[in-house]
């Protein structure tokens, strides 16, 4: 079965049970500080499993587009990937494990649907703990459905227990897994944990975490779960390998012709593979090739694909044309695809032309401070700076000559030159809110006010591209081709401290996305929203309109609460990157 067939069939099966198809979400969380990208299907939905309203309802289902970085070493065996997507349905408070149970199994095991053998099948509970029961309620409803009961295994908390983080909503979770080792089927993933293979995983959430001691039953219990797109046709097709599946092996079939049979390696084709499929969407979600967060992850799988080519011994122009493969598979399932083709292409080609540029005498420069031993940090930050090499990439190569790089230094070079913190190569971001206290959920109020002044003196064609807001400031990014006066960013203060003196209140209404878009309402990146859209409205005395914008919260009620904190001050204006600008401001 197809990967196009699986997602078509699996949110056909959950619209068909009352739930509502809901657009992925970008790539780059929209308010989380916590990681670069969104990880899994459920962290878009956080602000709805802890009790927002949904403007869809309480059933919802999605296709979610994923990153994860901290395996990419491990690309090119059989399982890993830096790009996949995450099916998932989720109850806010309206169905629970009953249903959540037997509409996994009728869709795992219908005809109509995916037509998995039962027999191959197992799955795993919570074994029950000092602070959580033993989840018997999930066990006997597998029992209900056919599964014998030396197939379900009672796992620990470590195995089976979901949470949001150390407080706050939590919860037992089943585990369905597929029998992938030699012959019939034996015992549980609890007995035979290397020949069971998960391929759905169901959250019962039902619990608040107080403290480490603490936990609440909560008043509405929720479901999230996920399963992977590309590990259930690995299953469906009796695959070993994600990369037998038709997400990628015609893509490496056109790298053997490209590179000719006799040089052709399966792993640095399926590095090349990963890398660039995930590129394509990074930079489909506006993520642009950098030496800092995102952009920082983007450049080092773009140029570690180059470097896989040149290990085949190919060393023309080449990652625009396979970027252009995975462009054709995604250009009719996600609008950024579609809408950015061009861009996507554009960026994959000026990236590698920079990186060719230096690529040739950055590795004999490699070569000949290798002759004098371990390479210092002072050499890997040399040769990053110099000639763009990601520090992963130069350790990568000193490894295969059994050598290794002295790293502190070279995160000391890095932080003080270059303004990357460690936390940014290894996958944190610093973007988003840094938490949803009041002063915080104040600035953001306030950073919507300043794109609507923003917008009123510079013209429509200005568009948030990105902010940062702590407590102490908003950092906020903003398309314009220019530097902006100071006397525009002097009306702009005004204009957002007229809108907090006006004690404005900001009114929430939930509207259809087309008769948004029509009537002219702000919001980036449209295609992230479902068909009915959450707007906010910062409305002032006599009905005076300071904003009306699309957004995900949270916001102050009364733009007073903004007043509380001071009045914004602009203190900065500067490029960010091209045709990007930032603004720095505080309240004070």
């Amino acid at each position: 079965m197809r990967t196009s067939e699986i997602r078509k069939k699996y949110l056909e099966f959950f619209q068909s049970k009352n739930h509502a198809v809901i657009p992925s979400a970008p790539l780059v969380p929209e308010n989380d500080p916590s990681v670069l990208f969104n990880t899994a299907g459920m962290q878009p939905l956080v602000p709805y499993l802890l009790g927002k309203p949904h403007p869809m309802g309480k059933r919802l289902v999605d296709v979610q587009k994923c990153v994860r970085t901290g395996d990419i070493d491990d690309v090119g065996d059989d399982t890993h990937l830096t790009f996949f997507e995450m099916l998932g349905n989720w109850s806010l408070g309206d169905y629970f494990k009953q249903e959540s149970i037997a509409w996994s199994w009728e869709f795992l095991t219908d005809a109509r649907w995916l037509g998995l053998d039962p027999a191959m099948i197992s799955v795993t509970v919570f074994s029950g703990d000092e602070n959580a029961p033993r989840d018997d309620e999930s066990a006997a409803l597998w029992e209900s459905l056919g599964m014998p009961k030396e197939r379900i295994a009672y796992l620990p908390a470590e195995d089976n227990w979901w949470a949001a983080g150390p407080t706050g909503p939590c919860g037992p979770d089943t585990e369905i897994f597929y029998w992938v080792g030699e012959g019939a089927p034996q015992g549980n993933k609890g007995t035979h944990p290397k020949q069971w293979m998960e391929i759905w995983n169901n959250v019962f959430m039902q619990y608040n975490r107080v403290d480490e001691t603490t936990l609440e039953k909560l008043p509405a219990p929720c479901v999230d779960t996920g399963m992977g797109l590309e590990r259930t046709a690995v299953t469906l097709g009796g695959m070993k390998s994600v990369y037998e599946t038709d997400a990628f092996a015609d893509v490496l079939e056109t790298i053997r012709v490209l590179v000719g049979t006799e040089k052709y390696n399966e792993r640095s084709a399926r590095i090349i593979a990963d890398h660039t499929r995930a590129a394509v969407h990074m930079i489909a979600d506006g993520v642009v090739p950098k030496n800092v967060d995102q952009g920082y992850i983007l450049r080092r799988l773009i140029r570690r694909a180059i470097r896989e080519f040149y290990k085949m011994n190919y060393e023309k122009p080449v990652i625009a044309e396979v970027g252009h493969l995975f462009i054709g598979k995604f250009i009719d399932i996600y609008e950024s695809v579609r809408e950015h083709a061009e861009k996507i292409k554009s960026e994959l080609s000026r990236e590698e032309e920079k990186f060719r540029a230096t690529l040739s005498k950055g590795l004999k420069e490699f070569e000949r401070r290798l002759e004098q031993g371990t390479l210092s940090g002072k050499d890997a930050f040399d040769l990053f700076a110099t000639y763009g090499f990601p520090l992963e990439m130069t350790q990568e190569l000193a490894h295969e000559r059994g050598k290794t790089v002295e790293e502190a230094l070279f995160r000391e070079e890095f932080k003080k030159h270059q303004d990357l913190s460690r936390t940014a190569s290894a996958g944190k971001f610093k973007g988003g809110l840094a938490d949803h206290s009041p002063k915080v959920t104040a600035f953001h109020t306030a950073t919507h006010l300043m794109l609507a002044g923003l917008r009123k003196e510079l013209g429509s064609a200005v568009h948030q591209a990105g902010s940062n807001i702590t407590e102490e400031r908003t950092r906020f990014d903003f398309t314009y081709p220019e530097k902006v006066s100071r006397d525009i960013l002097d009306r702009v203060e005004r204009y957002v401290n007229t809108a907090i003196d006006a004690q404005a209140d900001v009114v929430t209404e939930v509207m259809e996305k087309k008769t948004a878009k029509a009537s002219g309402i702000e919001g980036s990146f449209w295609e992230k929203y479902p068909e009915k859209v959450t707007v906010y409205t910062v409305e002032g005395p006599g009905k005076t309109i300071f904003s009306r914008e699309l957004c995900g919260g949270p916001h102050v009620k009364n733009t007073a609460e903004i007043g509380a904190f001071g009045r914004l001050k602009i203190a900065k204006e500067e490029a960010s990157s091209a045709g990007v600008r930032r603004i720095k401001a505080f309240l004070e």
